[in-house]
């Protein structure tokens, strides 16, 4: 009966309210979900000071070696490091940072910190972006940022909201911060808001599939074939896992890329970066047995 005073919303008006407000939730749910299973991955499977002597995140810039999936069998067990070849892998330009496994450890876990909470205020960053995007005293040029021409401008609001993000996880964190601080907003790495929602938007996009590999690694190790060929290759689930895991907390994280390093922006570049070499990973075929199709399609 209330719903029919005059200058009251309808039933029917507060209704679409709440489910509006339910799929904006359910929306923000699926997106930060990949990124805390992979918090979780990290914590649970990776000791903060003391690594595994196989599965250690350390970094030098100085000692990458290309993958050498082109020489020899694709899929060889045996190399000059150790029966499961778990040596390093990565993109051709090879890692620009130099960590060790603490440290690593910490760039990792702080930047998926700093990515959950992007996701969690991803509608927020929405509409800041449109009013950065439709300002009337913010204008743009065109710059050819090496992409082709692009419209450059300033985005006063998302940085506002990007730099509180990054002092709320800065602040949260229990160790000094790893890294640049440094936030990329109209200039030649990301030119406008628009570009800046693109890239973080693309996050739960190339996490979400390496989430469902790890989870149905148990699955296909039901099948005694693949069972069999997991022990022969990497030597059982575990080591399986723990080899994607470190492959991408080391080289996912490594300042790779064209416009890589470790500022908040050339964290996700390094992750794109990874994610266009995974053809070339020696789990591949493993991966695509998972029912993997790509970063940017159904994941199944």
């Amino acid at each position: 009966h209330e719903y029919g005073r005059k200058g009251l919303a309808t039933e029917e008006e507060v209704q679409r309210c709440i489910d509006s407000l339910a799929d904006a939730v359910s929306v923000i749910e699926s997106n930060v979900a990949p990124v805390r299973r992979m918090l979780s991955f990290l914590e649970d499977n990776f000791d903060p000071m003391k690594a595994e002597p196989e599965f250690s995140l350390k970094l030098s810039s100085s000692s990458f070696i290309s993958p050498s999936r082109s020489s020899g069998s694709a899929f060889s067990s045996y190399n000059s490091m150790n029966r499961f070849g778990f040596g390093s892998g990565g993109d051709s330009s090879g890692p620009t940072l130099s960590h060790n496994h603490p440290t690593q450890y910490t760039f990792v876990r702080q930047s998926l910190k700093l990515w959950c909470k992007v996701q969690e205020n991803m509608h927020r960053l929405w509409v800041c972006a449109d009013d950065d995007l439709l300002s009337t005293t913010h204008g743009y040029s065109l710059w050819n940022t090496g992409q082709g021409l692009n419209r450059v401008q300033t985005c006063p609001r998302v940085a506002k909201v990007m730099h509180t993000l990054l002092g709320e996880t800065r602040t949260e964190s229990s160790a000094a911060w790893v890294g640049l601080s440094v936030v990329h907003l109209g200039d030649r790495d990301v030119p406008n808001a628009l570009i800046f929602i693109d890239k973080y938007t693309q996050i739960p996009r190339f996490l979400q599939p390496i989430v469902s590999f790890i989870d149905s690694i148990p699955k296909l190790c039901e099948d005694q074939h693949v069972a069999d060929y997991i022990e022969d290759e990497f030597g059982g689930e575990r080591r399986l896992k723990m080899y994607v895991l470190k492959d991408y907390f080391k080289h996912g994280f490594d300042g790779s890329g064209d416009d890589g390093g470790s500022c908040i922006d050339g964290r996700l570049t390094s992750s794109w970066n990874w994610t266009s070499q995974v053809a070339k990973k020696r789990y591949y075929n493993i991966l695509m047995m998972s029912g993997f199709q790509g970063f940017d399609g159904d994941f199944k």
